[in-house]
């Protein structure tokens, strides 16, 4: 099953007044390792540019466990968390690895758009070898 890890340190701009880490700078992190992901689910970006077909996030669930503050280093892991026919789930873990405290768990939904007419595609062949892979669910069909 295909799997990432990155890691990034938060920055002033990741940040509030207060020092900690904006909502949206952890969908900023989150947006990083599924693009590395999506390389690992043989999903290159300049095959995307080439053939206009990408990935779309079309459902985000986070729930935020820790705040995170200016200047802690981050892992973000991420992997394949459940394939359908048009659509399939990332999850990701973003931690400190320093203390290993979870600070936020992620889940999206994604399909693949050929655009620009926007029509939604099947899932590639090659990832038939994801489904043998008993930690895909398969009890969620589209």
């Amino acid at each position: 099953m295909p799997r990432i890890r990155t890691e990034v340190q938060v920055m002033f701009f990741d940040t509030d007044c207060g020092g900690v880490v904006s909502n949206i700078a952890y969908l900023r992190f989150v947006e990083t390792a599924r693009t590395l992901l999506a390389e690992e689910l043989g999903l290159a970006l300049a095959e995307m540019a080439q053939t206009q077909r990408y990935p779309v996030v079309v459902r985000t669930e986070i729930d935020y466990r820790r705040a995170a503050k200016l200047g802690d280093r981050l892992a973000i892991e991420g992997w394949l968390d459940q394939l359908d026919r048009a659509r399939f789930w990332c999850a990701f873990r973003i931690v400190r690895p320093e203390d290993d405290l979870l600070i936020a768990e992620c889940r999206q939904m994604v399909a693949l758009i050929e655009m620009p007419a926007g029509k939604l595609l099947r899932l590639p062949e090659s990832w038939e070898k994801f489904r043998a892979t008993k930690d895909v669910d398969l009890s969620d069909p589209v």
